[in-house]
């Protein structure tokens, strides 16, 4: 089976920084698309960010230019770097990705990181 384990979350005052980080584990012959989701209370689940395994990538238009999402494929890993965040960046992340054990792909999921931006 695969594990998406998340770490780097935490509470940051409003104009800071966080890197949020991904390893996915397990059985895995290969990964396609991995991203960044999140839910704040009350609210429905939003894509964050997303990058592909060749690299390219797509922002919600409420991250954009602040966030930054970045992958070692090696490692099996994504990152999330999270600058000039903002309360309404608080929520709970969760990482995805698309990965295959032998040649059928699945979505997987994190168990997700709190983020908290307040004073």
């Amino acid at each position: 089976q695969v594990q998406l384990v998340e770490s780097g979350g935490g509470l940051v005052q409003p104009g800071g920084s966080l890197r949020l980080s991904c390893a996915a584990s397990g059985s895995i012959f290969s990964i396609r698309n991995m991203g960044w989701y999140r839910q704040a209370p009350g609210k429905e689940r939003e894509l964050v960010a997303t990058i592909t395994s060749g690299g390219s990538t797509n922002y919600a238009d409420s991250v954009k230019e602040r966030f930054t999402i970045s992958r070692d494929n090696a490692k099996n890993t994504v990152y999330l770097q999270m600058n000039s965040l903002k309360p309404e960046d608080t929520a709970v992340y969760y990482c995805s990705a698309r990965v295959a054990l032998t040649i059928t792909f699945n979505n997987y999921w994190g168990q997700g990181t709190q983020v908290t931006v307040s004073r």
